[in-house]
């Protein structure tokens, strides 16, 4: 049976486990314990890029499909070491101008990183801002459905890494168009070489102009 290979796009179905706790998970049942309204989502990688932590990303590589395996994974392989330096002090008021009241314990998004709350104390707030599994050495149980290689599904798994959302797009003859407002640009410049490494196509972005956009749904 032909194996998994670098660059290659697969679905997975995997369970991730942290002190014998589930973390995380695309398997309904699974899911359910770590919330019970969660919905499955259907997962879609590119071995070897990066798009799940290194350890579980090297173990997808030279794989039979629909087979289980089961992987340790080590604090440098998963979410990283924890780091001192990462662990900080912030004045109450950064708090409470954004209308938060600060706990110990608590976990929130501070500048789009989520944090945790260690201590409060006076006019001052300890923070860490270590990744919350980061330290923790992992255990990963998965399979590999399928090889992908519809394009569609190849390059929304990308948008998915790049951009944490799917843009609205368009495969043509001279490559994948994305539309959006003109922020975005930048971000389709940043990405389009490794876009065109893995899905063979050029990458090009159009302005739409959302005020026009909005009078054409009235």
């Amino acid at each position: 049976m032909e194996k998994t290979k670098k660059k290659e796009f697969v679905e997975i179905k995997y369970t991730g486990y942290a002190n014998g706790q589930i973390f995380d998970s695309n398997i309904a049942e699974d899911l359910k314990k770590i919330n019970p309204e969660a919905k499955e989502q259907k997962t879609i990688v590119c071995i070897g890029e990066g798009m799940v932590v290194p350890g579980l990303d090297r173990a997808l590589e030279n794989k039979d499909l629909d087979k289980e395996f089961e992987i340790d994974v080590a604090p440098k392989e998963g979410f990283g070491e924890r780091k001192k330096e990462l662990i900080t002090t912030i004045p109450l008021k950064s708090f409470t101008e954004k209308n938060i009241a600060p706990r110990t314990g608590m976990m929130l998004t501070l500048d789009n990183y989520l944090v945790k709350i260690l201590a409060v104390s006076g006019a001052r707030v300890t923070v860490d801002f270590n990744n919350p599994l980061s330290g923790k050495h992992l255990k990963y149980k998965f399979k590999i459905i399928r090889k992908v290689d519809d394009k569609k599904e190849k390059i929304e798994s990308l948008f998915m890494l790049f951009f944490k959302f799917i843009p609205e797009f368009e495969i043509g003859d001279k490559g994948v168009i994305i539309r959006g407002a003109r922020g975005m640009k930048i971000l389709v410049d940043i990405c389009k070489e490794k876009f065109k490494e893995l899905i063979g196509e050029e990458l090009s972005f159009e302005e739409v102009d959302e005020k026009k956009e909005k009078n054409k749904d009235k």
